[in-house]
């Protein structure tokens, strides 16, 4: 799909990578609902970008999506794109997972995707085209200690999504997921709780201009799965690259030094 023209509600856009996405799409063309639940700085985002909605939502309120996909709809008459950015951390070890945290966590990071992408399709479905792309995280395909209930968040998303990509298909709608690795971004500042190991394992991290990129190449290519890169690289299930990821994985080489409960952020929500 060629963003120039397109309707795209993005969100966690108050920051990060929805922020560089909101604006990265709106160079291309694009006019953007901005939704996130931190109001000002979508209003100072809106008044930077032409034709930018702010739509301040709290996206795991099943009446608040509604009522964003309502005004998206009332506003522009139609919908193109849904980028399901919002998400937060949980970096603690599996035994200091809190319950409570996991399922506040998962509500977020898979059940508001969910909701999102059954509220517009419909509206996608009966133009026969149309884009969601779902971000996931790089820690989804690796395996990293203290990071059991993040990473299971996300990789419930990633079935969630490549079903999706079926069922959707016939509608002519295109499911994406989009695999950032750490990021330039208050994400590790906001976790859930716990905290960002010392030294990050070495990465440097990526800007978010970056996973932008990689999001609108998602978008355009209707590539199934795409990982965050200079340029972004698709990757396909059971590949070359796919299994490059997987070969990485090693849980004696790598021992995070998480805190738990320190960095608690319930109130922040950004990106990676």
């Amino acid at each position: 799909m060629d963003v120039g023209g397109a309707v795209c509600i993005v969100t966690g856009a108050s920051s990060g990578i929805g922020e560089a996405t909101a604006r990265r799409l709106t160079d291309g063309g694009a006019t953007v609902v901005l939704a996130a639940r931190r109001a000002d700085r979508l209003e100072r985002l809106a008044a930077e970008l032409p034709n930018a909605l702010a739509a301040p939502t709290d996206v795991t309120d099943r009446a608040q999506v509604e009522r964003l996909v309502a005004r998206a709809l009332a506003t522009y008459g139609r919908i193109d794109v849904l980028v399901n950015d919002a998400g937060q951390g949980l970096h603690v070890p599996v035994l200091d997972l809190d319950p409570g945290d996991l399922r506040a966590v998962f509500e977020l990071n898979v059940i508001a995707p969910l909701a999102l992408m059954q509220a517009v399709l419909p509206g996608m479905r009966a133009r026969s085209q149309g884009a969601i792309v779902n971000v996931s995280s790089a820690t989804s395909l690796r395996v990293f200690p203290g990071l059991g209930g993040y990473s299971a968040t996300k990789a419930a998303l990633n079935m969630l999504s490549q079903i999706a990509r079926l069922e959707f298909a016939e509608a002519g709608v295109s499911v994406s997921v989009v695999y950032p690795s750490v990021t330039a971004t208050a994400f590790h500042q906001n976790l859930r709780a716990g905290a960002l190991a010392r030294g990050a394992w070495g990465i440097i991290p990526d800007p978010p201009e970056l996973a932008a990129d990689a999001i609108i190449f998602a978008i355009t290519s209707g590539e199934a799965h795409v990982l965050v890169a200079d340029p972004p690289r698709p990757i396909v299930p059971g590949g070359d690259a796919w299994g490059a990821l997987l070969a990485r994985q090693s849980p004696g080489a790598a021992h995070p030094d998480v805190t738990p409960s320190a960095g608690r952020g319930e109130h922040g929500r950004t990106s990676r």
